[in-house]
């Protein structure tokens, strides 16, 4: 094998070994960090346990519009910053006053979006209590006595 090619093979193999520590280091870093016999599992096989705490209340409750709206707001934002990078580097080295009108019409319309969240009231955090659950009659009926 020649030398060059053996050079090649011993940076594949580095490459591949630097994967699998920065694969495996945060599994084993977070197994030797974590808490061992705190949780007191005697008697709750079957319940679910949701990041060490245990659960209150019902799974099914229901989210606002605003909460998406608020991550849909946030995904654009990030999407601009990802496109506005490239137009960073090479701004100002061929056309400078087309790039500079295509930033401006870009944050422009990417500005409509905060004002239309804005009048929709997407960053107004006014917390609703819940629905209150009605039972009916025919299910109270129904429901089987332990003796």
């Amino acid at each position: 094998m020649s030398e060059p090619l053996q050079l090649h093979l011993i940076y594949l193999v580095a490459y591949g070994f630097l994967g699998f520590v920065f694969a495996a280091a945060p599994l084993t870093i977070a197994h030797l960090l974590m808490s061992r016999g705190s949780r007191q599992t005697m008697n709750r096989a079957g319940q679910f346990i949701e990041c060490g705490a245990e659960p209150i209340g019902d799974a099914w409750i229901r989210y606002s519009a605003v909460y998406y709206l608020y991550a849909l707001v946030f995904v654009a934002y990030a999407v601009a910053v990802i496109y506005l990078i490239p137009v960073a580097v090479v701004y100002d080295r061929v056309f400078p006053w087309r790039d500079l009108v295509a930033l401006v019409v870009f944050l422009g319309i990417l500005s409509l979006v905060v004002v239309y969240a804005w009048t929709k009231g997407v960053f107004e955090w006014i917390r609703r209590p819940p629905p209150a659950r009605v039972i009916p009659r025919a299910a109270q009926t129904l429901t089987p006595t332990h003796k």
